[in-house]
């Protein structure tokens, strides 16, 4: 079986900055470059035509920059983006406008092979989750479709067979999908319809509610202690009472929450 190419787009008002690139990419099998264009306007009739995969796209052209190309197909099906910017003040506004990365000209060998490792790992991604969605939307077309959730099933390689929770966390941000071991969260917090999963020193952003994050993880190891606030229990540390009937939880990362009045004896049975 051949190795499907990704589909590749290059957007520069520079002639020689386009050649430089073709010139780099042509090292990587897998890539293949369906056009080129040399300002914004162009580039977004392209991909709405052709449909890439990945668009290198420059950030300064005159007229529409490589910003305003992103913020003219947001609300359509948007390849993977990699910006390409002389000037590193860039950056951060190019992650804030969903950039799967970003890199500096003139562009380093090793910086491009980061770039594309990372593109064929969301590809990749991209494809699986594309394809269970398709079978989840045939299997619920059908008369008679099944009780269980296929997401569930397809899904089943991320949860114990003996109790059925979740092992694994999927959190998708800005086109990028991080799986996060369920063992290593620390805490969860609501703010809303999201909740912030705190685990080995960072904070994941998930759309999901309260109500159905406690049904996907296990009781034995989380605990709700606040109307707002799920604990792993094995990473408490200290318990101590506080002011009103509350307590106080210290986590082993040093972390201090509050337990709510009404939770503090659901708390005690696993403490």
């Amino acid at each position: 079986m051949s190795e499907k190419k990704i589909r590749t787009l290059l957007v520069d008002d520079e002639p020689l900055a386009l050649r430089g690139l073709q010139l780099r990419l042509a090292e990587y099998d897998d890539i293949e470059i369906i056009g080129t264009c040399a300002n914004g306007r162009e580039a977004i009739k392209k991909i709405r035509a052709e449909r890439p995969a990945l668009v290198f796209l420059d950030i300064q052209m005159p007229g529409f920059d490589g910003f305003a190309v992103v913020k003219a197909l947001a609300k359509e099906e948007m390849p993977l983006v990699v910006f390409a910017t002389a000037f590193d003040q860039y950056a951060i506004k190019a992650f804030e406008t969903h950039a799967q990365d970003y890199l500096l000209k003139p562009i380093e060998e090793e910086r491009l092979k980061e770039a594309i490792l990372k593109i064929r790992d969301l590809i990749q991604e991209r494809i699986t989750i594309e394809q269970n969605a398709k079978l989840i939307n045939l299997i619920r077309s059908m008369d008679n479709p099944p009780t269980l959730e296929l997401s569930e099933i397809i899904n089943s390689n991320d949860m114990t067979i003996e109790n059925n929770y979740e092992s694994f966390l999927h959190i998708k941000d800005r086109g990028q999908i991080t799986r996060v071991n369920i063992t290593t969260v620390e805490w969860i917090d609501a703010a809303g319809d999201y909740m912030c999963l705190h685990a080995e020193g960072k904070t994941h952003i998930l759309r999901e509610t309260m109500k159905n994050m406690e049904k996907r993880l296990n009781p034995e190891l989380f605990q709700r202690v606040h109307r707002s606030t799920i604990i792993n229990i094995s990473k408490v540390k200290e318990l101590q009472p506080t002011n009103g009937g509350k307590y106080q939880i210290t986590l082993e990362s040093g972390a201090e929450l509050q337990v709510s009045r009404n939770y503090r004896d659901v708390l005690a049975r696993f403490l």
